[in-house]
């Protein structure tokens, strides 16, 4: 593991951004390098063609960047050259604390995807997969290029850029039509790429004099902010969720690997109280993809539950209700076969 952050120790997330020619995606690169939380990015940028516009775009603005001018990434590299890059911006004296790689606008985001699941770079995580789409130009795109629905099948979290070129009717028809296509998956509406890069990746630590550490309502607000009422991710909703009592394995499990509609991000710290398994246990959760790390509880710290829970349009009171039916309470007991599903994710 590189870094211990605050919601436990986690590898470096590596986030795709995809999405067909002219959508956005550059902007929004440009956007999150612009972040003011002292996030420090790698990015790996490719364009199609001999000229890599893309890589113009972002050059003196990016902590590392590998850059690839010969055509489509998926296409030109294999996993090995993947790694490779990867490898490149996540060195320890990098200090990098996300990669973000851009695809080509002809790239295919299930290749892309594969690529990073088999990578063989220990230090990576995958940090979800972000397709952009042009709200203006959705319908035209989607009739000539009709593989952009199975685009948009696979994706995490949809971005609906330029939103400001469509009025609010035709606004209201493109989240219901592309929440369809992606099954559900949280989408943004947002003009410029400008969505708070808080929802993709953590800011780094700032520690505290005392001992290091944040308490988990200074945690809350250090993600999503105390007053969030006019900026441009207050579509987005954060649920906390803090409990004493253990939580049933199975049932949690459950819960992350069916979440409730428009939940992206699940992020924490969980008490199961099983015998023999009394540890911290630390999840990651992006889209589909989790992630479960094993610590130990300070002296001083009551084994407990604490979440965050990260969506768009999201049912605060389904989230809630969907936790607290994973408490076990009272007197009931829980075996080592409870944990088997936990375990498949520890150090995977």
């Amino acid at each position: 593991m590189r870094w211990r952050g605050r919601f436990g120790a986690v590898p470096t997330p590596v986030v795709i951004v995809t999405g067909f020619l002219g959508s956005g995606k550059t902007t929004l690169l440009n956007h999150l390098l612009h972040n003011d939380d002292g996030v420090r990015i790698g990015v790996i940028v490719n364009d199609f063609g001999s000229v890599n516009i893309d890589a113009m775009l972002v050059a003196g603005q990016v902590d590392a960047m590998v850059s690839l001018d010969n055509g489509c990434l998926c296409c030109a590299v294999d996993a090995s050259g993947m790694d490779a890059m990867l490898t490149k911006l996540t060195q320890p004296d990098s200090d990098i604390d996300v990669v973000v790689i851009e695809a080509s606008g002809l790239a295919e985001p299930r290749d892309l995807l594969r690529l990073v699941l088999a990578s063989e770079e220990a230090d990576i995580s995958p940090g979800g997969l972000v397709e952009v789409v042009d709200a203006a130009e959705f319908e035209a795109t989607r009739a000539e290029f009709p593989q952009l629905d199975q685009h948009l099948a696979v994706a995490d979290l949809v971005v609906l850029n330029k939103i400001d070129r469509v009025d609010d009717a035709a606004r209201d028809r493109l989240i219901d039509t592309v929440r369809g296509l992606s099954d559900g998956a949280p989408v943004v509406p947002t003009a410029h790429g400008r969505i708070d890069p808080r929802l993709l990746f953590d800011p780094p630590e700032h520690p505290r004099p005392d001992d290091g550490q944040l308490s988990f309502d200074e945690l809350l607000r250090e993600d999503l902010g105390t007053d969030c009422a006019d900026h441009l991710h207050a579509a987005f909703e954060s649920v906390e969720f803090r409990t004493d009592e253990p939580l049933d394995p199975r049932q949690l499990m459950g819960l992350l690997s069916d979440p409730p509609a428009g939940v992206y991000r699940v992020k924490g710290c969980v008490h199961f109280g099983v015998p023999g398994h009394g540890q911290k246990f630390w999840i990651h959760v992006v889209g589909g993809f989790i992630q479960v790390s094993r610590d130990d509880w300070r002296r001083d710290e009551q084994p407990r539950t604490e979440l965050v829970v990260i969506g768009a349009s999201v049912d605060a009171s389904e989230v809630l209700a969907r936790l607290r039916a994973c408490e076990v309470g009272g007197s009931c007991a829980l075996d080592e076969q409870s944990m088997l599903g936990v375990l498949r994710y520890v150090d995977a």
